[in-house]
């Protein structure tokens, strides 16, 4: 209940102002309490403090966003000006040039794809293949087949290509596709079946003088410096259609992947998008650099993203070696050698049930054959021919079209000593070639 000298002093103060003096009075005047004033007062004085508060903050908040703005354009400028600093001068063109750095982003690598394309090249051929039907009956045909490669080299005559080996193995006809169109003829100059690589060469006379001025040797990197989540490129004919380019990450290092022949590889796995006819091209750093070599890839409705490539410091030594291998020319068929040997080819599968090396396994040497006179023995496993690795016996029939009757050639094979295989050296020369074909000859196993 309201004490009484509340409800007076509320009184007091509720009085209308439109009341009136009784007659003959003056009008009674308007009673204000100090105690009010005193309470408005400090609720004027309080909202007058809120809002100074309030606005310095809010000001404070403007002048911080402001400030932030201006250094994260600021950071944005810096940056670009780094970036723009950052790039060597262009390097001459020519095929004898190396690229310069080029700093990319995450969202644009259209400066290295620039810069690099001029170092990659469309191989595409001829190869003869062989189909076994449900009766199994074989037959033979021709299939055009593509694939990728990029420049590493030039000597006196000869520009030179890195690419895999199962892009030129058994070839016909290869033909080399500049980054102009221009397309020339190519030939194998060096195989490794074994770590998958291959060296194509390129006669300079057969390059117009146009095209040598707008291609260049690519630049290769350290795969070993490679991290997990690193972003990379990688170029290539895709399905044939011509050079495309794919973006991704390093997905993950040294990866062992089986093959169809049960050979274990290496890679560098990422999600770059590796499709077929991608093999052989480079996989790039944002700095343009060669670190890997687009090898295959895993298909399957339960797999996406799954692309490979051979390192690149791997196969540097590998490369560089086959650089160095006589360019293969095949000569007149009635002027090829033979070896005079029945081989049977040594798969994965077998190699591993029976802890046999991959290669090539001599069943028979012919009476009158070449091999007849040499250190060759019969269950020996070739594994290389004149210094290049082999895997089966139409890998060894084709390196012998590009040799002549009397050549002189080395073999590496395996023989079974004391229970262990050891590695031997044998020197045949070459005879003529006999009427029974070597590859007809070998029997799958």
């Amino acid at each position: 209940m309201m004490s009484e000298e509340f409800r007076n002093e509320f009184d007091s103060i509720q009085q209308p102002e439109n009341q009136q003096a009784p007659a003959g009075q003056p009008a009674p005047k308007k009673r204000r309490h100090p105690g009010v004033f005193r309470r408005a007062a400090g609720i004027t004085a309080a909202a007058l403090l809120f809002g100074t508060v309030s606005g310095g903050v809010i000001a404070g908040i403007t002048y911080a966003g402001d400030r932030f703005a201006e250094s994260a354009q600021t950071a944005r400028v810096q940056t670009a000006q780094s970036a723009e600093e950052s790039q060597a001068p262009e390097a001459d063109a020519g095929a004898g040039s190396q690229p310069a750095s080029v700093l990319a982003t995450s969202t644009d690598v259209s400066g290295i794809v620039e810069m690099v394309m001029q170092s990659v090249v469309s191989i595409s051929d001829t190869m003869l293949v062989q189909q076994t039907n449900l009766f199994g009956m074989t037959r033979n045909y021709e299939a055009e087949s593509s694939g990728s490669g990029f420049i590493v080299g030039q000597n006196d005559t000869e520009l030179l290509i890195a690419t895999n080996n199962h892009v030129v193995s058994g070839a016909e006809d290869l033909e080399v596709t500049f980054t102009d169109d221009v397309s020339v003829p190519a030939a194998i100059k060096g195989t490794d079946s074994e770590n998958d690589l291959a060296i194509i060469a390129v006669q300079l006379s057969d390059i117009p003088a146009d095209t040598m001025d707008h291609i260049r040797v690519a630049n290769l990197g350290d795969s070993d410096q490679l991290k997990v989540g690193q972003q990379v490129v990688a170029i290539g004919n895709a399905l044939g259609f011509g050079e495309s380019v794919t973006v991704g990450y390093v997905s993950a290092l040294d990866r062992e992947v089986k093959d169809e022949n049960g050979t274990t590889h290496t890679y560098i796995q990422t999600d770059a998008a590796i499709n077929p006819g991608n093999s052989g091209g480079p996989l790039l750093d944002l700095n343009g650099n060669v670190i890997g070599i687009n090898a295959a890839k895993t298909a399957s409705t339960e797999v996406e993203g799954m692309g490979y490539a051979i390192p690149i410091s791997h196969a540097q030594e590998i490369l560089n070696s086959l650089m160095t291998k006589k360019t293969r020319i095949e000569v007149a068929e009635e002027e090829q050698g033979s070896l005079g040997i029945q081989v049977v080819n040594i798969n994965g599968a077998m190699a591993e049930a029976y802890g046999m090396p991959d290669g090539v396994y001599v069943y028979q040497i012919m009476e009158d054959g070449a091999a007849a006179g040499s250190e060759l023995r019969e269950k020996d496993i070739i594994t290389a021919f004149d210094g290049q690795s082999i895997s089966n016996a139409e890998e060894l029939t084709k390196m012998l079209t590009y040799y002549e009757e009397g050549t002189q050639v080395t073999l590496t094979v395996q023989r079974l000593e004391d229970g262990e295989y050891q590695e031997q050296t044998v020197t045949i020369t070459l005879g003529p070639k006999s009427d029974l074909n070597e590859t007809e000859a070998a029997q799958e196993s």
